[in-house]
């Protein structure tokens, strides 16, 4: 089958697709990476950056590629994670931008939109690495537009992108020494050659094989990761910036007017490995960086620090060499503790995924109906292994049994009274591990004061309650623990609570959606948002939780 026009839609499915196909690989892509932790975990890093991409395209597809290409590049750099999940936004930050005005694309303009992906890409990285994701996308775009030159088929441009693409991949041991002496290929440049099968497979109406046609056996793979590390290669003391700080800037009209390239050069004085992406509202940073807390007081000038994450890549090198000589479990007891962990109690694995992935240290399964003990949470703040905790109770029923767990802990704890999942998931995107535990405290005290709360549950009895009727099996509408309505429909409930909690200084609602809840009816509230509520930013995320079937964070 020929293409030789690429619109909205059929881009979107390419999306969707190359994300799947990242997602299955992610592990097989993290397994190949040889570079110093935390950005060990490139196939996880790569998967949930184009994860956010796919799920913003999902809520976008549409005829015009140029705004279904847009979308694209906003979930990616609200999403980027690590150096490689940055890089890939930076691609297709490049791509979007070529094409925002364009309803459709023949093979010459697509070719061309790679290629200027590759040129946003580098000029983001302060010292671009050749042999890693860069090279790939750069090799492969080169080739689509010398094909493209002759060629009006989509289709075999896309063929030819990604055979180049593999030839590359084959080629960056021979200019990054450390993968030949591991033998392995770049692990970023293998999650591109992930992205760019799904393409091909839309594309020619075909179905993925199970793994990349270029991937090393799974026996080479557990030898390179097994019988001797790449991070044994290099000793701990050799890491000269020893934090990767990871976090974003969301703009503010009163404070330093914000330019790309002065932002980029005077971070750069700060540390290596930095990545800068930005839109009209935010910035994203990735920086492995000696002094943290510098690199975000710089940051502050500009606006308000949210998404913040930092680790400490000296004890994340120390802990996997300490593997490589097999006494991980003699180890465990003397390891030294690290100096904080941030416990949050949950329904729902989605919800849990959701803490871990800003930061959170340990979850602990329970809420409305199933609420942990003070000895859970004690059992919790022991194998967090750190001097410092914070515990997010995130139901106002677990409160005092958090309490009581914090005031006979050996270890330094403190309890954030959260109420809610959304007032927990503030709290932790405002943790800063520059400050004590003190300022911490209250300063998560100040982040959940700003969100608003919403729920929508069924009623279990039939009821009166503040002059509501409230029929059993009724969806209840609670807004930061009052009922405020009642509906036989649930997309009727959700939407009338949310017309009680939107204001005009309404910003970012996050939809949370529970186990019980069908796509159709996700669907159907989220088009009604769409419609009355334009400007509103909406993430969506999949709590799997029971009982509830929609929580709303607002702020």
């Amino acid at each position: 089958m020929s293409i030789t026009s690429l619109d909205g839609n059929r881009f979107a499915e390419m999306i969707i697709i190359g994300a799947n196909h990242l997602s299955a690989n992610a592990k097989m892509v993290d397994a190949l990476n040889v570079f110093p932790v935390p950005d060990g975990d490139t196939g996880t890093n790569m998967n949930l950056s184009m994860t956010s991409g796919s799920k913003e395209v999902k809520n976008n597809k549409q005829d015009h590629i140029g705004k279904v290409a847009a979308a694209l590049s906003k979930g990616l750099l609200m999403g980027a994670r690590g150096n490689s999940g940055v890089i890939l936004s930076q691609l297709f930050r490049g791509f979007a931008k070529d094409i925002e005005s364009k309803p459709f694309l023949s093979a010459e303009e697509f070719a061309h939109a790679l290629e200027a992906g590759v040129n946003t890409a580098y000029k983001a990285v302060m010292k671009p690495v050749e042999g890693t994701i860069l090279t790939v996308a750069k090799d492969s775009a080169k080739s689509a537009v010398e094909i493209a030159k002759n060629e009006s088929d989509i289709v075999v441009v896309m063929e030819k992108t990604l055979q180049e693409a593999k030839a590359s991949l084959q080629r960056t041991p021979d200019l990054l020494p450390v993968l030949k002496e591991v033998g392995v290929v770049d692990s970023g440049g293998q999650g591109l050659v992930c992205v760019y099968e799904g393409f091909l497979a839309v594309l020619k109406g075909e179905k993925l094989p199970d793994t990349p046609a270029f991937a090393p056996s799974m026996d080479e793979l557990v030898s390179a990761q097994h019988h001797q590390s790449v991070q044994s290669f290099m000793n701990t003391e050799d890491i000269v910036f020893g934090y990767c700080t990871e976090f974003m800037v969301k703009f503010e009209k009163d404070k330093k007017v914000f330019s790309e390239t002065d932002f980029q050069n005077d971070l750069s004085e700060f540390g290596d490995s930095l990545l800068v992406i930005s839109d009209e509202d935010v910035v994203k940073v990735h920086i492995h960086a000696e002094h943290p807390g510098d690199v975000l007081s710089y940051g502050q000038q500009y606006g308000s620090l949210i998404n913040m994450k930092i680790e400490n890549m000296r004890e994340q090198h120390s802990s996997i060499v300490d593997q490589d000589h097999n006494h991980v479990a003699a180890k465990t007891s003397s390891k030294e503790k690290q100096e904080y962990s941030i416990i949050a109690v949950s329904m729902g694995s989605g919800i849990a995924s959701l803490f871990k992935s800003i930061g959170a240290t340990e979850v602990i399964e329970g809420g409305q109906t199933m609420n942990p003990s003070t000895e859970d949470i004690m059992k919790a703040i022991k194998s967090s292994h750190a001097n410092k905790v914070i515990i997010l109770p995130n139901n106002k029923n677990i409160i005092m049994a958090a309490e009581q767990a914090a005031e006979i802990a050996e270890e330094e704890v403190v309890v954030v009274p959260t109420k809610t999942v959304p007032q927990g998931l503030a709290a932790v995107l405002a943790f800063n591990p520059t400050q004590t535990l003190e300022e911490n405290g209250q300063g998560m005290k100040e982040a959940i004061s700003a969100i608003k709360t919403g729920q929508v549950t069924f009623a279990v009895r039939d009821t009166n309650i503040d002059g509501l009727q409230i029929a059993k099996d009724d969806y209840m509408g609670i807004n930061d623990g009052k009922i405020v309505g009642t509906n036989k429909d649930l997309v009727k409930a959700a939407y009338n609570l949310l017309t009680k909690m939107i204001d005009e200084d309404s910003e970012i609602l996050t939809v949370i959606y529970g186990e019980d809840t069908k796509q159709n009816e996700l669907n159907q509230l989220l088009d009604l948002i769409k419609e009355q509520y334009e400007d509103i930013e909406v993430e969506v995320h999949n709590g799997k939780q029971p009982l509830y079937n929609f929580i709303f964070s607002i702020e």
